[in-house]
Formats: structure tokens, sequence, C-alpha cells
């Protein structure tokens, strides 16, 4: 069965790949994934399905991304790694490129992603799009982070 490890490799590889109909398959039917320093404010799917639009209708269409410089943490829980990486990154819209570091915490249970918090350098990925224009306006001062903590195995 694969781990959160090997779960992380085939999702990256499948991004880097530019397989993104393929990657939903990877996540659980009622996975959530958090975005917790997205622009103009945080974000969370919730669900496989909300994670295949996100691919297919999202990042496959503005965004080339190459994974590289993985370093891979285990914790005291089996089911969590913490990745970090770069991707470099190109727009589609723009053909404009950058470097960015990215961190994901990632649980892995039954073979499948059940829960991802995601951080990524929003503002740069932007910024390559010509995308910036209005992003203060976006930020609202009240709005207020909601994260899951993750979650032990039960037993």
């Amino acid at each position: 069965m694969p781990t959160a490890r090997d779960l992380f490799d085939q999702l990256s590889t499948g991004i880097t790949d530019g397989r993104f109909a393929d990657l939903a398959r990877l996540y659980s039917e009622d996975t959530i994934v958090e975005h917790p320093t997205a622009v103009p404010r945080p974000g969370r799917l919730e669900g496989r399905a909300a994670v295949h639009d996100r691919f297919v209708s999202g990042l496959g269409q503005t965004l080339r991304l190459k994974r590289h410089d993985v370093t891979i943490h285990d914790t005291a829980d089996p089911e969590v790694i913490v990745a970090e990486y770069q991707y470099t990154a190109e727009s589609l819209k723009t053909g404009r490129t950058t470097e960015t570091a990215n961190i994901q915490v990632l649980r892995a249970r039954d073979g499948l992603l059940t829960h991802t918090r995601d951080y990524h350098d929003y503002l740069r990925l932007a910024s390559i799009q010509n995308a910036t224009a209005g992003l203060d306006r976006g930020i609202r001062p009240s709005a207020r982070l909601r994260t899951t903590p993750h979650r032990s195995a039960p037993g």
C-alpha cells in the first residue's frame, strides 16, 4: 500500500509530467487540501472531485511546474510527512519563469492522501502570470485562517 512518501512522489512526478487528469486518484474521496498562504486569501478544497477540478481546469491550464531539490522529513506520526522542494515554474500565458520554494504536509491513510496542507509562493506564481492586479483589495484584515489539525490514526 502506498505511503505518504510514495504518494508525494507520484503526485509531484505527475505534476512535473503534466498528467493533471490522473492526479485526483491519489486522494481519498473525502480528502481535505488546504492552501493557508494562497493569495488573495487562504483556500480549502474538500473532496476528490474538487481536487480533480483544481488540477484539470486550474493548475493544468496555467502553469508548467518542474520539481527539484526535494527533501522529505518523516514525523512522529507514520501517516504524515513534510516535503520541502523547489519548482521551476513557467506561466503558460506569458512564458515567464521563476523558481519557487514549497512545503507540503501530507497525510496518507489506506494508500490515499486524506489531508494535505500546501504552502507555495502564490504571489510569485501570480506575478509570472501578470495576475497580481487587485490582490491588495482581496485581502481582508478580518479574514481568519481556518485550518484543520491533522488527526491521529484511530485506535
